[in-house]
């Protein structure tokens, strides 16, 4: 039995993972959010781990608003950083199988292809700082059978997402505005939790690696709004703007899209299509 805990248990990913629990009756999962277990205290954590001897982690919790974190800095880089380190540091220790999830924003959105996994980050926000020194952090203390993935514009059915903003404006708007110049890849967090769960037993590795994976695909935070307006048959107004017409506290990457070739040929992950994944979301799940 692999006894699996899962932080940022109530997030997006985390609860994503939970629903998947009873399909993999080998794994044992522990799931815990910031009220039941204070991942920046290396006391506890160690504590938590010993006595329900975890053999793998998987670290989704996150601060991730964020034009929050703008103004919340310290807090977002305990969560961010100062908590990968000690979850990585407490791996190496006890020598578990560790995934760490980190995100698109590392990068300053200045490329015109997609970016590798090799390529040099260049945050532009508080987030994607704490988010990169998290990975710095990972990789300078280097558990063995660790693994970073990066992953964009995650939603779901659960938490706070641009999926669930966009149908909840539907209701009492007949138009809005959305940004037509960032370009990126959209991401259903039930793929990546399955995605997660597949990978597992095919972690063997001495040093960090990194990984990038998305949906497939690539669209405009605009084009994301047709096109869930276009699934729900809503008849709401969409007009595209530029990101200069949206003011926010955060710079955002123009644009993000990752190249994920690399997930797809070491692990044999196969990514589908964005519109698919989302079409699968708001019909089965959204209803």
């Amino acid at each position: 039995m692999n006894n699996i805990l899962v932080t940022g248990g109530k997030g997006q990913l985390g609860s994503e993972l939970r629903d998947l629990a009873p399909n993999h009756p080998n794994y044992n999962f522990f799931f815990t959010d910031r009220s039941q277990l204070d991942i920046t205290d290396h006391a506890a954590v160690d504590a938590f781990i010993t006595k329900n001897e975890i053999d793998t982690l998987i670290n989704c919790a996150a601060y991730t608003a964020v034009d929050k974190a703008e103004s919340e800095p310290d807090l977002a880089n305990a969560i961010n950083h100062l908590a990968v380190a000690n979850l990585a540091q407490i791996a190496k220790d006890k020598k578990l199988k560790l995934v760490h999830i980190s995100t698109d924003y590392v990068f300053d959105g200045t490329n015109h292809k997609p970016y590798l996994e090799t390529d040099t980050p260049n945050p532009q926000s508080v987030y994607g700082q704490t988010k990169f020194d998290g990975e710095l952090a990972l990789q300078r203390i280097n558990p063995t059978n660790a693994i970073i993935i990066r992953t964009s514009w995650v939603y779901s059915k659960y938490g706070k997402n641009f999926v669930k903003t966009m149908l909840r404006l539907a209701q009492n708007r007949d138009e809005i505005n959305v940004v037509s110049d960032q370009i990126g890849s959209p991401t259903n967090a039930a793929d990546l939790a399955e995605i997660i769960l597949n990978i597992l037993p095919k972690i063997e590795n001495d040093n960090v690696e990194i990984f990038h994976y998305s949906n497939e695909g690539i669209c405009s935070w605009y084009d994301f709004a047709k096109a869930i307006f276009g699934i729900k048959k809503e008849s709401i107004k969409v007009n595209p703007i530029e990101g200069a017409q949206y003011s926010t506290p955060a710079k955002r990457p123009f644009y993000s899209v990752m190249n994920k070739s690399k997930i797809q040929e070491v692990y044999h992950s196969e990514l589908l299509y964005w519109k698919s994944s989302l079409k699968n979301l708001m019909i089965f799940n959204l209803e």
